[in-house]
């Protein structure tokens, strides 16, 4: 496989989008209990692309992240992933489609205790029946740092060994887009700057699309953009983020938090 390790993701791929979601909509509750979790969202994340969301507490971020990639369901709108429509397919289509197209990364590793770190990395592909690419899963294991760590448990692993684990099963599959939600949520600052390195790697030289759910402004800083919610609606982007540019819009969003 040719890998293009100096070569910017964005000069790679063409900017076609991985998902979309067009004036998308979550509304919890009914009449004095209604909330709008998301007010008419429309962004494209593109093939190829590291993008981070970002906003306060409760702006809607994580909500955006699971109704796009299917693991929430939304009031109105569209959400894509590729061409295909979400809501025009049932529970056993979005099902699969989770498993075959999309990547998962979260918080709280999610692997399973008895099993080695080379069977929670092939586990989904194990459970759909589907045999690996294995030059594929080989490329991402050495990506990731993971060689000698194959045999290994979770409880032999430290915790950023751990989300590397997770950030290989999420890649394995080779899907179409990987969603992380705070992925460096649990992890010492070292730990969590090597993760945010492997999927910032993952795109530049695998090929991937990520969407990163962040607080931080360092993590965000890794993405080649980044896109701020509030109060369910997006609100400003920033291409080429540094951690500085990054924290300058949230101090904005705490001031008009303090006004409002």
């Amino acid at each position: 496989m040719t890998q293009t390790a100096t070569t910017p993701a964005s000069h790679q791929v063409p900017a076609v989008a991985a998902a979309r979601a067009t004036e998308l909509s979550k509304v919890y509750g009914e009449g004095e209990t209604r909330v709008v979790a998301l007010d008419s969202v429309s962004v494209e994340f593109g093939r190829g692309r590291f993008t981070a969301i970002m906003g306060p507490s409760g702006s809607g971020k994580s909500t955006l992240m699971h109704c796009m990639a299917g693991l929430d369901s939304f009031s109105a709108g569209s959400a894509r992933i590729g061409e295909t429509e979400l809501a025009s397919l049932n529970d056993r289509q979005l099902t699969k489609l989770r498993r075959d197209k999309v990547g998962f990364v979260f918080q709280a590793f999610n692997l399973l205790p008895t099993l080695s770190a080379i069977e929670n990395i092939t586990l989904p592909m194990d459970i759909a029946g589907r045999k690996p690419d294995q030059k594929w899963v080989d490329l991402v294991i050495r990506t990731l740092g993971l060689t000698g760590r194959l045999q290994h448990r979770p409880s032999q692993l430290s915790g950023g060994q751990q989300q590397r684990v997770a950030v290989a099963r999420a890649l394995a599959g080779r899907p179409e887009i990987i969603f992380a939600d705070e992925p460096t949520g649990n992890l010492d600052s070292r730990s969590g700057a090597e993760v945010l390195g492997f999927l910032r790697e993952s795109v530049r030289e695998l090929g991937q699309t990520v969407v990163m759910v962040t607080h931080d402004p360092v993590a965000a800083a890794h993405a080649d953009r980044v896109v701020f919610l509030a109060d369910g609606r997006i609100t400003d982007e920033l291409p080429a983020p540094t951690p500085e540019a990054v924290l300058d819009r949230m101090r904005l969003f705490d001031a008009a938090g303090r006004t409002s």
